[in-house]
């Protein structure tokens, strides 16, 4: 089964306050709806078990049930606000409700919700700007603003950095009401220490928060974070199983990720894992996705090992990539990715907004200009351009830096 959870940006950046038990409802039933075929819609209740509940977040049997029960009467009336902009062009501000009706059959150990219509689309209509994760990932979070932060995150994972986010929008995003750790050294004790101390021992990013000041008060947050390099292992070995099988799968790197999806993309056996038309490039962004996901990254393995992956030839690539250095030559930037050389910025940036491999990159609506200033600064970064690895080898120059 997959548990693949998958939202639409505005609603990753929504504003509401909801507790952890009821994020995590809303969490199982965007599930339960891709996973039974059922869909969503206005009408037709989605079905969630106790058991899902208990076994996804190893929650207390004695305990789920009554804080299901209790979720559903609060959840009835939680809102969530966001904004979208109208065919003109203007801002909108939304209000909604999460759900349209809910029940708890208590001699059954089920809940039955409808979302409200409002929200449908924002968890269906996944040709635009979305963000998706495994829920693995955040069930063993305890704090609900910890849920909502690696959300706010990961909507940013293609560029490992957020921008600067004021502190009123912050609080509103994470759900911490007007009334709540009014004092800044509360909000940190209690609200973003906890949350960024949670997110990096249970998920699979690590975070760092960066404070801004203006004069000498805080006035917002900003945060630049790394996926952690995954380690999946077959724990036992069996007597009849073939000892040159591996057991033990080397760790793959982000950069060795979007290097080889691409490459899997156009390997024949990965079309059944294809949907229909999309691009190659759309392809390559959902098998690097599913390369996150231990049991496809298994599945993938011996295509994997055609492609090089584990080989001491690759590993001394891989090992070049994580050495990437930024050079100046004549007052100019260059990124060296090979010891023999290196290539001009301003050429690397054009190129890269202009290549196919890349357009996943681009948001919704963004400008070329716009595209082109944030791949700059992309490539100025010595973690962030390592995913550009691909296209900057082939590009490189034959200069000797400094």
């Amino acid at each position: 089964m997959s548990n693949l959870v998958v939202k639409d940006n505005a609603l990753i950046n929504a504003s509401y306050n909801l507790d952890l038990v009821e994020q995590r409802l809303i969490l199982l039933a965007i599930i339960e709806a891709r996973e039974s075929g059922k869909g969503i819609n206005a009408n037709d209740p989605l079905i969630i078990h106790a058991e899902s509940y208990i076994n996804q977040f190893s929650a207390h049997r004695n305990t789920a049930y009554q804080a299901l029960k209790d979720a559903c009467d609060d959840l009835f009336a939680r809102q969530f606000s966001y904004q979208s902009l109208s065919e003109k062009g203007n801002v909108q501000h939304h209000k909604s409700r999460w759900v349209s009706e809910i029940i708890y059959v208590e001699k059954e150990a089920v809940v039955k919700l409808i979302f409200a219509p409002a929200i449908i689309p924002l968890i269906t209509r996944l040709e635009e700007q979305f963000t998706k994760y495994d829920i693995q990932q955040v069930s063993g979070l305890s704090s609900a603003y910890a849920v909502r932060l690696y959300e706010l995150l990961i909507a940013w994972r293609s560029t490992g950095k957020t921008p600067i986010i004021e502190i009123k929008e912050f609080r509103q995003k994470l759900g911490v009401l007007d009334t709540e750790y009014k004092q800044m050294n509360d909000f940190k004790k209690r609200v973003l220490e906890i949350a960024i101390n949670q997110i990096n021992e249970k998920t699979d990013i690590k975070v760092k928060v960066e404070q801004h000041k203006t004069g000498r008060t805080i006035s917002g947050f900003s945060f630049k974070f790394k996926q952690k390099q995954a380690v999946i292992s077959e724990k036992t070995v069996s007597p009849q199983r073939d000892q040159n099988t591996p057991d033990l799968f080397t760790k793959m790197t982000d950069p060795q990720r979007f290097l080889f999806a691409h490459k899997l993309s156009e390997m024949p056996e990965m079309s059944k894992y294809s949907e229909g038309t999309e691009s190659y490039e759309d392809f390559a962004k959902r098998i690097a996705d599913m390369l996150l996901e231990p049991e496809k990254f298994k599945k993938f393995y011996p295509i994997l090992e055609k492609l090089g992956f584990g080989s001491k030839k690759n590993q001394s690539t891989v090992k070049q990539v994580d050495q990437v250095k930024t050079y100046t030559i004549e007052d100019h930037k260059f990124i060296a990715f090979d010891p023999r050389g290196s290539v001009h910025l301003g050429q690397c940036t054009f190129g890269i907004t202009h290549d196919k491999r890349y357009k996943h990159l681009r948001k919704d609506g963004e400008k070329l200009a716009d595209f082109d200033k944030r791949v700059r600064a992309m490539l100025l970064d010595e973690e962030q351009q390592k995913q550009f690895f691909e296209f900057l080898k082939g590009e490189t120059s034959r200069f000797k830096p400094n």
